[in-house]
């Protein structure tokens, strides 16, 4: 009889089964840059110059989470000017660049900041980003990730990367904090 492989995400809830209390308990967002807050493109010119395309409206649903208490963190496997600057502006509290090891980033900035798995999200699109997903309270994936990096998913975003996916999980954490109406 031959072997039938099943999809890890295929053994979790779906993303409505994500009960608002668990989305409440997240204190830290963390994320991959390149492929999560970008569409995966990076532009280098011929004399090295790096660019990318950042999200107005994934800037705006990091600064709203800033504003509900809610931390941030960038967890990249390169280092890029172009991020840098991106995480000035928005004022993004950890950045961490030129580490593939994400898990280890990602634990001890949680560490640091005395939060448990389930107070952590992680939102990643590729195979190292895998095992953090997998770590926190809530792993997400853009719909467009790697297989790797959606089967470790608990949600799977519905917009785009670099086009309001990091947004949409924005709005999913803050609308979990506004009271239900009694």
């Amino acid at each position: 009889m031959p072997r039938v492989r099943v999809r890890k995400s295929a053994l979790r809830p779906p993303p409505s089964a994500i009960s608002r209390a668990a989305w409440a308990r997240v204190r830290l967002f963390a994320m991959d840059v390149d492929g999560v807050l970008t569409d995966g493109t990076v532009s280098i010119s011929s004399d090295g110059a790096e660019s990318k395309a950042f999200s107005i409206l994934d800037g705006m649903g990091l600064k709203r989470l800033q504003h509900a208490g809610i931390l941030t963190a960038w967890i990249s496997g390169r280092l890029s000017g172009a991020t840098t600057v991106r995480a000035k502006e928005l004022t993004i509290p950890h950045l961490v660049q030129n580490r593939v090891d994400k898990i280890s980033a990602l634990q001890e900035i949680a560490a640091e900041l005395g939060f448990t798995a389930a107070e952590c999200a992680y939102m990643g699109d590729d195979e190292i980003d895998a095992p953090a997903i997998a770590w926190a309270g809530i792993g997400i994936a853009p719909h467009e990730a790697m297989p790797a990096a959606i089967a470790a998913a608990d949600y799977i975003t519905e917009r785009p990367a670099g086009r309001g996916a990091v947004r949409e999980v924005c709005e999913l954490l803050l609308a979990a904090r506004v009271s239900p109406p009694r």
